[in-house]
Parts: structure tokens; sequence; C-alpha cells
């Protein structure tokens, strides 16, 4: 009984100080969002459904904007959001020209907002969790898993957990941040992402040893 007794409560303790640390990432994480997300601009792309053919039509639409939009000749954040806002309709017409040669046919919505995003690594770099500025396409209903990336600094990827950041991109975003969120961004990109996954596993690992010890 003592035994079982000391062993709840070191479980508990190491439980207390797991989610104190989970804490403090997070709210460390969400103030190196607030201060980066000004300077970043997203691109968030919502396929028609999750059917296979749909899923790669995504994906013909994320190469065809992404280069339509590199060629724009925006050199800021905002120029590209001001030219993604006044071209909405040509960008509209375009894609959905894109769409009709490839055999497929669908409206096309895309604007401009602010989207919460989850943390997603670009290479070495992992943008944390938070509200970002982000160009929006949607494709029929937009019911299908969607695609995100960095629309600027440009940071997309096609695979982007293989991904290595360009030298290019990489000094830009340099550019736009202080050293310190620099710095960050880079730091312990494993940590920051899987942390949620370690939590189920530890409940499971204390279940185990409580019932071990009754």
């Amino acid at each position: 009984m003592k035994y079982r007794k000391e062993l709840v409560l070191s479980a508990v303790c190491f439980l207390m100080a797991f989610l104190c640390a989970v804490l403090w990432s997070r709210q460390q994480d969400s103030a190196l969002a607030a201060r980066v997300a000004p300077e970043i601009l997203r691109f968030h792309i919502q396929a028609v459904s999750n059917s296979a053919a749909d899923q790669k039509i995504k994906l013909e639409v994320r190469d065809f904007l992404l280069e339509r939009l590199s060629a724009c000749g925006a050199e800021t954040k905002q120029q590209l959001l001001d030219y993604v806002d006044k071209e909405k309709g040509l960008l509209e017409q375009e894609t959905e020209t894109f769409l009709q040669s490839l055999g497929a046919s669908c409206a096309v919505d895309i604007r401009t907002g602010s989207s919460r995003f989850p943390s997603k690594a670009y290479g070495d770099l992992v943008l944390p969790a938070g509200v970002y500025d982000a160009v929006q396409v949607r494709l029929g209903e937009g019911r299908g898993r969607n695609w995100w990336c960095v629309l600027y600094p440009r940071l997309c990827f096609a695979d982007s957990l293989h991904a290595v950041l360009p030298e290019a991109s990489k000094e830009q975003l340099r550019q736009l941040l202080t050293p310190e969120d620099y710095q960050a961004l880079f730091s312990h990109p494993e940590d920051r992402l899987e942390i949620r996954f370690f939590f189920p596993q530890l409940l499971e690992t204390l279940r185990a040893a409580y019932s071990a010890a009754r």
C-alpha cells in the first residue's frame, strides 16, 4: 500500500511538472507567434474534397498560383496583399481557366484575411501556432484536406518535411525579425512539434505503472 501511494504521488508530481513545462512552452510559442506574424504572409488552399483526384488538383492549383504570385513583382508583404486584393477577380478567372485545362471545373475563391494556423515545419524552421495573415484559396466547397505554406518570405515547398530553406529565404527572414526571434524559429523544432504527442503516451505509462502496483 505504501509503495503504491509513493508511486502515485511521484507520478502526480511528474505529471504536474510536465504540464507546467507544456504550458510554459505554449506561452513562449504564443508570444513568439505574436511577434513574427506581422512580418509573415501564409498561403492556404482547401481542396474540393478528399478524393484522390481533388487532392491532386489542389496541388496543381497550388503550383500554378505560387508561380503566378511569384511573378507579380511584389517585393513586400503589403505589396503582395495589395496585389491579391486588387487582382482577385483576375486571379480567380485565371485559376478557373487553368482548372478547365486539367479537365476540372469548380468555383475558385481567393481572398486575404487572418486565420489561426497550427505549428508547422518548413525545412529546418518551425513557425509556432498563432494567427497569421494569409492568402486563402478555396476550391468549390472547400471540404477537402488543406495545404499551407509561407508566401512571404517565400518558404513554400512541395515536400516541407524534407526541404531545406534556401539561404536567400533565410536571409530575407533574418532581416525582418530580431536576432532572438530568428534564432527561436530554428531552435529544436522536433521538440516544439512533437511535445503534444508525448502527453497521451505519458498518461498510458502512468496508468500501466499504477495497475502494476495494485
